[in-house]
């Protein structure tokens, strides 16, 4: 099993900056986890992807308008995946939710086998 724990979710004003973290955990089927995901949904919202990247921290792929703003990266020791968020708009607000796949970096939800709880993200003066 794997499981996954996200952290570092809140408030902040338009213009600001979180970091969020996703822990990873679990015996056997973590072993074959090759890459991590985020994803966020919104109130009333589909699932929307937002970054992936394998955990030999390449092939990092992001969903349209967020790169530049948002960054993924990987602690290989730490065994956690991390996603700067700077420039946050209100439009960013919503649950952020970290995904495991057992292939690669994907846009697709579907792709991913392992879930997150979520954090919660609110953008807002």
């Amino acid at each position: 099993q794997v499981q996954l724990v996200e952290s570092g979710g809140g408030l902040v004003q338009p213009g600001g900056s979180l970091r969020l973290s996703c822990a990873t955990s679990g015996t056997g089927s973590i072993f074959s986890v090759n890459a991590m995901g985020w994803f966020r949904q919104a109130p009333g919202k589909e699932r929307e992807f937002v970054a992936a990247i394998r955990w030999s921290g390449d092939s990092s792929i992001y969903g349209d308008s967020l790169k530049g703003r948002f960054t993924i990266s990987v602690g290989v020791a730490e065994n956690t995946v991390y996603l700067q968020m700077n420039s946050l708009k209100p439009e960013d607000s919503a649950v952020y939710y970290c995904a495991a796949n057992k292939s690669g970096s994907s846009w697709y939800a579907s792709d991913y086998e392992y879930w997150g709880q979520g954090t919660q993200v609110t953008v807002s003066s």
